[in-house]
């Protein structure tokens, strides 16, 4: 189970908190066990604080390394059977990050890929009908395997999380049809706008002006890199702008909503993604019988299957072990610096898409996607502002100690060099 981050900042003021005697910090953990004990009895105190953290936040602690030299578990965290427990904090965080672009690319790739395919085009909802098949097949697998199958949310939230990941993937998956794939990566990339202002609404979250502006930027080379598509792309067209921008709202909500459903109830990934994609799947399976589109795509598919079906699995199980990545960041590390991991994969996969598929390009996509890019770190600064200024400062005095030197001749060793 991995942990809460409501209880983040205690997890990592264990340590520090453990080596002193000072009850006045220790008595948030556990103040009718720990508080009376912890001045005669420290080693008392710090299974008291222990079991009190386990029952709040469900993870297991280890403090230091365990008999014999042995190194004890940070925290207990499983992406299907691997166990990554073992990994300090951040290395938690760096092999998310890493799964998050691994495979996500691919799941890229072949979304692009399938919609070359001619005559594909009107099928974006038929695709995510299968997606979400295979999502429920997998998170239904996955559940076998775990001792805990008790569902901990409720329905009805899951109704509304459900509801949201339809309108996201399949306004997002239809969206490919109408737009230039990098145009529609680059709207995801802006997702940090719509989930600031859902942090606000949803959570009451509250953010500085460095957040703001790393949104303002974002608006800004979106407009210009919409503009620029619509340029040179003859198949551009505007209902796929609003397809996507629906999906933003959508994809803005739902991060919010599944990081308070599982800080909450302390829900598994898999639960959350069996759940909410098999009651998905009803909800697409519904909409296309009704709207008669059900059978035409069963047929249209059928004529290629394997590059149809057999691409649609591929990308199914890149996006399923994606999403269960992502939400092991939500859930860990909160929907804020998901979004910001995800949208510097997102630019990534715009590169790619251009490399590996013919398309017009301008230099105004260039430039329009620094300045998203711009925003994207304006938002990670603003995160560590705490870490980043000793060393941005530091850089600045010896520019600065250059630039005062006369004759400005460089001699400086290559430690100098950034």
């Amino acid at each position: 189970m991995m942990y809460q981050s409501a209880s983040d900042h205690r997890l990592d003021r264990y340590s520090q908190l453990a080596s002193r005697a000072s009850s006045s910090n220790m008595s948030q953990f556990d103040t009718d066990t720990a508080t009376s004990k912890q001045s005669h009895h420290p080693d008392k105190t710090d299974t008291a604080m222990e079991d009190a953290m386990a029952k709040q936040v469900q993870i297991k602690i280890h403090d230091g390394p365990g008999p014999a030299g042995t190194k004890g578990r940070d925290h207990e965290m499983k992406i299907m059977c691997f166990d990554l427990g073992y990994f300090s904090r951040t290395g938690q965080f760096l092999i998310l990050v890493a799964g998050v672009f691994a495979f996500f690319l691919v799941y890229g790739y072949f979304q692009e890929l399938i919609f070359r395919l001619e005559g594909f085009r009107p099928y974006g909802w038929y695709l995510t009908l299968i997606q979400f098949l295979c999502y429920t097949l997998f998170g239904f697998t996955e559940m076998q395997f775990k001792e805990d199958k008790a569902r901990r949310i409720p329905l009805r939230t899951y109704f509304l999380i459900a509801f949201l990941t339809v309108a996201t993937m399949g306004l997002s998956n239809s969206s490919v049809g109408y737009l230039n794939y990098p145009t529609q990566v680059i709207f995801k990339c802006c997702k940090l706008i719509p989930v600031l202002i859902g942090g606000i609404l949803i959570q009451g979250k509250k953010y500085g002006y460095l957040d703001f502006t790393a949104c303002f930027s974002m608006s800004i080379g979106l407009i210009l890199f919409t503009l620029a598509d619509s340029s040179v792309q003859p198949s551009f067209d505007p209902y796929g702008v609003l397809l996507i921008s629906l999906a933003l709202v959508a994809d803005a909500v739902i991060g919010n909503v599944q990081e308070k459903a599982m800080r909450h109830y302390s829900s598994s990934n898999s639960e959350m993604v069996l759940y909410s994609y098999s009651i998905g799947f009803v909800y697409i399976f519904a909409g296309l019988a009704l709207s008669g589109q059900l059978v035409e795509a069963f047929m249209f598919c059928l004529k290629s299957p394997v590059k149809t079906y057999g691409y649609a699995l591929v990308f199914s199980f890149m996006g399923y072990m994606g999403v269960n990545i992502v939400l092991t960041l939500v859930k860990t590390f909160g929907a804020l610096p998901a979004v910001t991991v995800t949208t510097c994969r997102k630019a990534l996969t715009i590169i790619l898409s251009f490399v590996f598929f013919t398309k017009p390009f301008t230099l105004q996509y260039v430039w329009s996607g620094l300045i998203v890019v711009l925003g994207i770190y304006l938002n990670i600064y603003s995160k560590n502002r705490a870490t980043w200024d000793p060393v941005l400062y530091s850089l600045m005095g010896k520019v600065l100690h250059r630039l005062r030197k006369p004759k400005g001749v460089f001699m400086g060793s290559a430690e100098n060099i950034v």
